[in-house]
């Protein structure tokens, strides 16, 4: 019997939708075969999704040591807070435990990340008030893991396919956004892209789209002056520092007349700005891939969803994506070399 490092996955807000899409995506054959999995979190809590999603994958094998023999194709728990064993959810409900369930599987999968004991991690989605009712006080998973890992510059990039878009900032008020771009941060966010495009999806030489702020990217300086003060500076110092880079193009016509398809990444200035974009676009098959980490994570692109949780109606087409291309790249850097096809492309037109 030979043991791998599995693929360590949290559950997320126990209440919501993540359980049963990771659940329902693990039901696919090949979205499990090949790869050990760790579920984390009590077993009755999953056994309960278990029960509500018709569940017909492999069995969920509790474990109570983190050094136990991993197989490829099963599915292991393991519970990392014995206060919370006796948990049970309640689906489409904001409680103090389960936002501290949530924490305490985040947690113990860093650690077994950072230690090499898995070979990624996959995140299904927190509830950031339930969270922050346990008495923990993080903006979203990208920000506590990128602390986790020595204060690492990250950039959360939505992949589908060849479309991936990057939100220059991230979870901060609207009114805040014009204030934080600056062209350092657009300099050091293009930095991490383009590095993340050439080792983790092996292109080796990347090209770059930067949208603007404003309405038609400011119209020359009459609806706002950022694109002219400060983004169109960092896109001339890109180039000049010889990295492939174009704008400040406005939002709405690129995406609506398909011009990502010409680039292997974008980096929108908000996180709305980016995100509706992507969403509308990849549909159920969108994945949240933290670049710049030392370890992989991946995620859904959705959110808990409390107004369907219990109904067995949540789609799992984004978490089988999530977990394809942790598959994919974890496979790349185990070879230690570059793929022109990392994984597998999903049309998104």
């Amino acid at each position: 019997m030979n043991s791998l490092p599995p693929i360590c996955v949290t559950p997320g807000d126990f209440n919501g939708v993540g359980p049963e899409t990771v659940l329902k995506a693990l039901t696919d054959p090949e979205v499990a075969e090949n790869t050990p999995f760790l579920l984390l979190g009590p077993l009755r809590a999953w056994q309960y999704w278990q029960e509500k999603c018709a569940y017909a994958g492999p069995s969920l094998t509790a474990v109570t040591t983190l050094s136990a023999p991993f197989e490829a194709g099963k599915v292991y728990v393991y519970n990392p807070a014995d206060e919370l064993s006796r948990f049970i959810p309640q689906p489409g409900e904001l409680t103090a435990p389960s936002g501290l369930l949530s924490m305490a599987c985040i947690a113990t999968a860093t650690d077994l990340c950072l230690s090499g004991k898995a070979a990624a991690m996959l995140t299904a989605p927190i509830s950031k008030e339930a969270v922050n009712l346990a008495g923990h006080h993080i903006p979203g998973h990208t920000e506590y893991l990128a602390e986790r890992d020595g204060n690492a510059e990250v950039a959360m990039m939505l992949v589908s396919g060849n479309l991936r878009v990057v939100p220059l900032t991230t979870h901060i008020p609207v009114k805040a956004v014009s204030a934080a771009i600056t062209q350092e941060r657009i300099i050091s966010k293009a930095h991490i892209i383009l590095k993340s495009l050439q080792n983790d999806f092996g292109i080796a030489e990347p090209k770059l789209a930067v949208l603007g702020l404003n309405p038609h990217a400011g119209d020359g300086g009459v609806i706002g002056s950022e694109e002219i003060e400060v983004i169109t500076p960092a896109i001339s110092r890109l180039q000049e520092l010889g990295h492939n880079c174009d704008g400040p193009f406005p939002a709405d016509g690129f995406f609506a007349n398909r011009t990502y398809q010409q680039f292997d990444a974008v980096l929108a200035m908000y996180h709305d700005q980016g995100l509706v974009a992507f969403k509308t676009i990849a549909f159920n098959a969108g994945v949240n891939f933290t670049a710049g980490l030392s370890f992989i994570r991946t995620s859904p692109d959705h959110g808990t969803a409390f107004g369907i949780a219990g109904r067995n109606i949540a789609n799992a087409g984004s978490v089988k994506e999530a977990i394809t291309l942790a598959k994919a790249l974890t496979a790349l850097r185990s070879r230690n070399e570059p793929t022109t096809t990392p994984y597998p492309v999903k049309k998104t037109d």
